[in-house]
């Protein structure tokens, strides 16, 4: 389970029920039988993406009436994000906004699906980006109305979570910016992204500093993946990355200087 989940899944306990996005709005979703109640379980307990999309279907199929079908279908969404199938996480990331319109991880997820998954030679381009920026703007405006879903989540632990989402807001505005190869705003948003995580993400400040780079600002840029090669959170990969890209900006520094 990725990041974004696993904050959805923390902030929306409820006991060892995880509650839908829909919580914080309405009364709490709740499962009709104990066998809902295990499909719930099974469904968080599951370790893969297959595992989970499997949970999910299993809870949908055999509870058509769940209340916890827009949790499910995000779920699934997230799921085949992780499994980088775009079309499939798109279709049910959408599934999950039409069983609840008001669920704001669908929204941020679709945001930085169709973000990611646009290039500056896309036919479709500017539909895919306005999508993005849509969705990330709808989230936005719904989380700024967000009330705390119950009252086993602090409000210290609520105020961090809306933090968090509304930094997953920037972090997709600044790659729709990046894909309009609007370098400044990008930074802009990968700036307000970063400082609104509680524990900043490491990739989002490769994204930062490469924006930094389009700009001219190669010391700013080496300063930003200098803390994510020497951060321990720094998964392998993006450390390698990191270390690929100061050495990109190294060079393109040395080169305006001659």
């Amino acid at each position: 389970m990725n990041k974004t989940a696993r904050r959805f899944a923390h902030v929306f306990a409820c006991g060892i029920i995880a509650v839908s996005a829909a919580a914080a709005f309405q009364k709490q979703p709740k499962p009709k039988s104990q066998k809902e109640v295990d499909a719930i379980q099974a469904m968080f307990k599951a370790t893969t993406a297959d595992a989970q999309i499997a949970a999910a279907e299993n809870l949908l199929s055999n509870f058509s009436d769940t209340e916890f079908k827009s949790l499910a279908l995000f779920m699934e969404a997230d799921s085949y994000s992780r499994k980088n199938q775009f079309e499939k996480s798109v279709v049910f990331g959408e599934r999950a906004l039409e069983a609840d319109p008001q669920n704001y991880q669908a929204m941020l997820l679709l945001a930085r699906q169709y973000a990611a998954h646009t290039t500056e030679n896309d036919l479709d381009k500017e539909e895919k980006l306005n999508k993005a920026t849509k969705y990330a703007n709808d989230a936005v405006a719904m989380i700024a109305k967000a009330e705390k879903p119950n009252p086993a989540v602090t409000d210290a632990q609520w105020d961090a979570a809306k933090k968090d989402y509304n930094a997953q807001a920037h972090e997709a505005m600044g790659m729709i910016a990046d894909v309009r190869k609007k370098y400044d705003v990008s930074a802009t948003e990968y700036k307000t992204a970063l400082d609104g995580m509680m524990t900043p993400d490491p990739a989002t400040m490769v994204r930062y500093a490469i924006a930094q780079e389009h700009q001219g600002k190669f010391d700013e840029a080496i300063a930003t993946l200098d803390k994510v090669i020497s951060d321990p959170n720094s998964q392998p990969v993006v450390k390698q990355f990191a270390t690929n890209e100061k050495t990109k900006a190294t060079n393109a520094k040395n080169a305006v200087k001659k």
